[in-house]
């Protein structure tokens, strides 16, 4: 009888996991895309303009700088440099080849988004400065998107880890700190309207939560005594099977 409750509850857990997740992610495509449409019909220009004078008012040299660190914290070369060395430590530390390559495709499918998004939406930015990464399109931010996906996994990774629960929650306070500002640098150095980090934001969260979710099911799909790829190929030939 025990062993039957344990069971079910390794059946349920994972599929209210998903439910969860999918809920989730359906709740911020909508939000998404209501951003979108009202980007597009110019009706979020007083909410921008709002919060961008806002910005001139408190700007210092001092904040100047304080805010170029926050948004490099979110720049191409550093999350590449930095999604490297987590590669290197899942691999050599924790021979985890499924975090891995959900990890790639988190990363490097979130760039390849951004860049279809950008160029679906054409959104002019507020200004252009190469020096701080604000060439191209403005909508959605791509510093918000990947920094979202980015410190996103590494908030996964550490909860996944046998770090003590103090540490786990700071460390998940402090990179939604960080996320946070890198947005809010981008709207300070006139890279990009509130509303495109906003955006970035949602369209991020969507990936990170649909990324996790695919992880998090392949593990426990491999699981049992079977090789991961072999699961994941009977995975696979289920689903075309299914769908033929």
């Amino acid at each position: 009888m025990i062993e039957n409750k344990t069971k079910a509850k390794n059946v349920i857990l994972p599929i209210l996991l998903v439910a969860a997740g999918l809920g989730t992610s359906i709740a911020f495509l909508y939000l998404f895309t209501e951003l979108a449409e009202e980007m597009l019909e110019s009706e979020v220009k007083r909410f921008d303009d709002s919060i961008i004078q806002f910005f001139h008012r408190i700007q210092t040299d001092v904040l100047d700088v304080i805010m170029f660190l926050f948004t490099e914290a979110g720049s191409v070369w550093f999350l590449t440099i930095f999604s490297f060395t987590v590669i290197s430590f899942l691999w050599l530390k924790k021979k985890d080849k499924w975090s891995i390559l959900f990890f790639i495709i988190g990363i490097g499918g979130g760039g390849l988004l951004t860049k279809l998004l950008k160029y679906y939406y054409s959104r002019e930015r507020p200004s252009i400065n190469e020096t701080i990464d604000a060439i191209g399109y403005s909508f959605p931010s791509g510093h918000s998107m990947g920094s979202l996906i980015f410190y996103g996994f590494m908030s996964y990774f550490l909860f996944r880890s046998n770090l003590r629960k103090r540490i786990k929650w700071i460390t998940l306070f402090l990179c939604g700190v960080l996320i946070v500002f890198i947005g809010t640098s981008r709207i300070y150095l006139g890279a990009h309207y509130p509303s495109d980090v906003i955006a970035g934001y949602l369209a991020g969260s969507i990936w990170l939560i649909l990324c996790i979710l695919a992880l998090e099911y392949v593990k426990w799909r491999s699981a049992s005594q079977r090789k991961p790829i072999k699961a994941f190929r009977e995975f696979i030939g289920k689903q075309l099977s299914s769908k033929i």
